[in-house]
């Protein structure tokens, strides 16, 4: 699996002009599932992401995670990010997982975090979405899966 972690102080998903997720404070998640990717992948990814120390303590360091600064996700599917350009200019997409099995890891990543105690928003798997957010810092984190890119 593949994650870009925004640092967010407000995020929000529309579908057909209609917001289906949104957030205050918290990280707005672009992931991606790749071929082979399975339950421990999905673990890994949901760990990682809410243990992530990207917000700011009082020193001005980021020390914090998640759960202890009250931040939420919004959690959008993305399988772009398993676009391959490094043959001419029109990304393959040969290496994203197969919608259906995809659809079930990533909301299995949501249901993760979610028992962590993280409140999780989500887009819609497959649609077109229209993404807003307002970067803090800004902050965007590569979180990468145990495999590796």
């Amino acid at each position: 699996m593949r994650a870009v972690a925004q640092r967010v102080a407000e995020a929000r998903v529309r579908v057909g002009g209609r917001v289906v997720g949104e957030i205050a404070r918290g990280l707005l998640v672009y992931l991606g599932v790749g071929a082979g990717d399975d339950e421990a992948a999905a673990g890994y990814i949901a760990e990682k992401l809410v243990g992530l120390r990207v917000f700011e303590d009082a020193a001005g360091k980021m020390s914090l995670d998640l759960p202890t600064v009250g931040g939420a996700v919004l959690l959008v599917s993305q399988f772009t990010l398993y676009g391959d350009v490094r043959k001419g200019r029109r990304p393959s997409f040969d290496k994203a997982m197969e919608p259906v099995a995809a659809e079930a890891l990533y909301r299995r990543v949501a249901e993760l975090m979610r028992a962590r105690g993280v409140v999780v928003e989500t887009g819609v798997f497959r649609a077109e979405m229209m993404v807003e957010s307002v970067n803090e810092g800004p902050v965007t984190i590569l979180v990468d899966g145990a495999r590796g890119f």
